[in-house]
């Protein structure tokens, strides 16, 4: 004889067995995570060491493509390190474009003089920032007045008119 409570467990044991499966046997995401590798998600192992903050944020930098705009920016920042000290007195770097970055200088002497120096000055340029990508650099004198707008500019050839 069959006691009715018997039956009752009996069906909810047999209910759970086919939902979730049988005590002793394994699924298959379980056989999956049995297998082990060497060095794998193992407390200490292998890469797993913290990394430095300058490490993941060059590589976060370089993923994402900014290697470049960083090193023009600081570029323009360490102007001072690169010419010297009284040398950046006289001169301010204005911006990059295409690879030519524009120096805006005090006199027309300074720019002769800076052009001069062009060469040293790349140079330097392509030893501490190669990322930033210049290949020239551009020495602007200050600008000059102009005598072709306002208010009592006359068609002509300008100031030289006089002379000749």
């Amino acid at each position: 004889m069959t006691n009715p409570t018997d039956s009752e467990a009996r069906s909810v044991y047999l209910r759970f067995r086919r939902v979730f499966g049988e005590p002793g046997a394994r699924s298959s995401d379980a056989r999956k995570r049995s297998q082990k590798t060497d060095g794998a998600s193992v407390p200490f192992g292998s890469n797993r060491d913290p990394l430095d903050l300058s490490d993941v944020i060059e590589g976060l930098t370089s993923q994402l493509g900014w290697n470049s705009p960083l090193a023009r920016s600081e570029l323009l920042a360490s102007w001072v390190r690169i010419v010297g000290a009284d040398t950046a007195e006289h001169s301010v770097p204005v911006g990059i474009e295409d690879g030519v970055l524009t120096v805006q200088c005090d006199s027309t002497a300074w720019a002769t003089q800076l052009r001069l120096m062009r060469s040293q000055v790349i140079t330097h340029i392509a030893r501490s920032f190669p990322a930033a990508g210049i290949q020239s650099v551009r020495f602007q004198a200050p600008n000059a007045p102009s005598w072709k707008r306002g208010a009592r500019s006359i068609p002509g050839r300008g100031p030289r008119d006089t002379y000749g």
